[in-house]
This record gives structure tokens, C-alpha cells and sequence, in this order.
């Protein structure tokens, strides 16, 4: 696309007004609360059964809990009731985790200290699956909404050594974006083809090979580059808001981001939570394998730039995602996250 393409804003999704209650008969249940006119019980039953129960979306990651599952069928079958689904599983989650760790500093010097403190710790744990399902079926939510299905498994997609993605989906990837940050993911895509190809970017049709363990660290790059623009332009609107409030000049996205000092751009570049890092690192080994994996396949340019655009589209999908969950739900902090080493591919 040449031209000037309708800006997405922040994904607007739903928060939940009612209370959920976690337990029923003493059950945990996964229900909505029950005040909703609505018949949850098969895709309830579907969801509990296990992870190949049921239809399910064709995407690289598997939901593994219970509430991932759930929202896989409300997606499928109530499509309309998506958001209001996630909003109350996420109020649920906090309040359980809320609960167990509000009896662990009751029983503290108590003998059931440990044993609350080993509950406390086991929610923690299953609360963080739970969170990163969530938020990957609201990425994927966020992808149905374009038309755009996320590409399945590599090795579905490629046949006697050749890597072909159709369709190309290229329009409704881009779509997504602003001008100015769309000029800026082009330039990316156009970089990396070219660096491919050793040339420059003539023909969709044209060809290269590519180890797959390459093409999952340029992947990751360019979902961690998707998740930096997002991060970058949002403040670049802030900061225009305030020139124009002041009568001052603004700067064009890419001259601002120049400007950027180390500590920002550290800022603007690394996943805030954990459960966002450990999205990138699981969607990616989803879709290409194990890193060890050394085997080289054929694509065509075409393919190659899906791949790319689509990873930037996870990324600035799962930014808001990210800051959505992050306000129902306290994500954990990525303090310890390395520097991605492909950050500027």
C-alpha cells in the first residue's frame, strides 16, 4: 500500500462491570456469572475435557488451560460475548491469586504456613498460564478482526523443502497502521528481503533460501520491532498533543525516535511484563520448532514478507494486550529481560 492507511487506535476492549463469583457449590467454575441469559454449559464442557477437545483455532500455540480453552469456544461459537468472557476471567484470576496470597500472610508463623505458602505459590504459577493464554486469544481476536489467520506450524505450510504462506494478506497487515509507522515497517521488510536476497527488492515471486532458525530470529525481531513502534508512536502522539496545546513544532515520528536516549529506548524496545516475554519466546517456537533446528527451506519473497508483517502486527497487538491485562490483572515485571540480541535487524 502507497497510500495513507486508516490508523487502528489502542484495542478497545471491555472491561467487566459485574462481579464473577470463583466458586460455585465449591466448585472452581469457568461459568460467566449466571445473571447472563446465555447457555455456556457445552463450550464449558468442551473447554474442561482437554486441550484437543472441540474445534479450536489454527494457530502455532495451544491454549493448555482450562481458561485458554474457554475462550477458544467463546470465540468459535459466541463470538459477540468475547471480551465481556476474557474481562470476567481476568477479574476471577486476580481474585483468586488475591485470596491465596491473603491467606499465606494470615498462616504466617501459623503450621500451615508452608503449606499456604505452597498454595500461594502453585496459584501463582497456574495464574501466569492462564494470564498468557488470555492474552494470546486476544491477539488472536485482534488478527480475526482483519481477516488475517495467523500462520500455522511451519512445517504445515511447507512442502519438499519450499515455504509458501497464501494469501498474502498483505493489505489488512498494513492496515493496521499509521502513515508514519508504516513507512517505517516498510523500510524494515525491505531491509531484511534485501539483506535475503542480496539485492534489491524487485519481484514477489523471487526467491531465497533461508535456515529456519534464521527465520524465527528475524520473526522475533520484528514482533519485538511491531511492539517497539506501538510503544514509540503512542508517545510521539502524547508529546505532539502537548507542541500543539503550546503552539510548538512537532516532529515527524522517525526524526523523533532518533532522538530517543538509551534509557527510552531500552523502554520502548523490551516487553514490560513477563508473561509478554514468554509469549514472543513460545509463539515463535510454536511456529518454527526447536532453535537447534538447522534445516534450510525455499520461499518465495511473497512469503517471506507475511511472515515479517505478520510479526509486526503480533507485536503491536500484543502491546495492547499487554496494557489491557495489565489493568485487570498485575502482570509480572520483566526486570531481568535481556536486550533482545536481534532488536535491530
Amino acid at each position: 500500500m502507497d497510500g495513507c492507511l486508516s490508523h487502528q487506535g489502542s484495542l478497545p476492549f471491555l472491561p467487566s462491570s459485574r462481579r464473577n463469583s470463583a466458586r460455585r457449590n465449591g466448585v472452581d467454575s469457568l461459568l460467566l456469572p449466571s445473571r447472563r441469559k446465555f447457555r455456556y454449559d457445552s463450550m464449558v464442557v468442551v473447554a474442561a475435557a482437554g486441550p484437543g477437545a472441540g474445534a479450536s483455532i489454527d494457530a502455532p500455540l495451544a491454549p493448555r488451560s482450562a481458561q485458554g480453552r474457554f475462550l477458544n469456544c467463546v470465540l468459535l461459537k459466541k463470538r459477540q460475548l468475547f471480551h465481556f468472557a476474557a474481562a470476567d476471567l481476568l477479574k476471577q484470576l486476580a481474585d483468586d491469586k488475591e485470596a491465596a496470597l491473603s491467606r499465606m500472610f494470615l498462616s504466617s508463623g501459623s503450621d500451615e504456613a508452608s503449606l499456604h505458602r505452597r498454595i500461594a505459590q502453585l496459584k501463582e504459577s497456574n495464574c501466569q498460564t492462564a494470564i498468557e493464554d488470555i492474552m494470546y486469544m486476544l491477539i488472536l481476536y485482534k488478527f480475526s478482526e482483519i481477516r488475517v489467520p495467523l500462520v500455522p506450524k511451519l512445517t504445515s505450510c511447507i512442502y519438499n523443502g519450499r515455504l509458501e504462506i497464501w494469501p498474502s494478506k498483505d493489505w489488512e497487515l498494513e492496515s493496521i497502521h499509521s502513515c508514519d509507522v508504516l513507512e517505517l515497517i516498510k523500510e524494515h521488510s525491505n531491509a531484511v528481503i534485501s539483506l535475503r536476497v542480496n539485492s534489491a527488492l524487485t519481484d514477489n515471486l523471487e526467491t531465497t533460501e533461508i535456515g529456519k532458525h534464521q527465520l524465527s530470529k528475524v520473526y522475533t525481531a520484528s514482533i519485538l520491532y511491531g511492539y517497539f513502534l506501538k510503544s514509540a508512536s503512542l508517545r510521539h502522539q502524547l508529546e505532539c498533543s502537548l507542541a500543539e496545546h503550546h503552539g510548538s513544532f512537532t516532529k515527524q515520528l522517525r526524526h523523533y525516535i532518533t532522538g530517543f536516549d538509551p534509557k527510552i529506548l531500552q523502554r520502548c524496545a523490551k516487553p514490560r511484563s513477563r508473561e509478554a516475554k514468554n509469549l514472543i519466546e513460545k509463539q515463535s517456537l510454536a511456529l518454527f520448532g526447536p532453535n537447534e533446528n538447522e534445516e534450510s527451506v525455499v520461499t518465495s519473497i511473497s512469503s517471506l514478507k507475511r511472515l515479517l508483517l505478520e510479526a509486526v502486527a503480533f507485536g503491536t497487538f500484543l502491546w495492547d494486550t499487554e496494557e489491557y491485562v495489565d489493568g485487570a490483572f498485575k502482570l509480572m515485571e520483566n526486570e531481568n529481560a535481556e536486550e533482545e540480541e536481534n532488536s535491530s535487524v
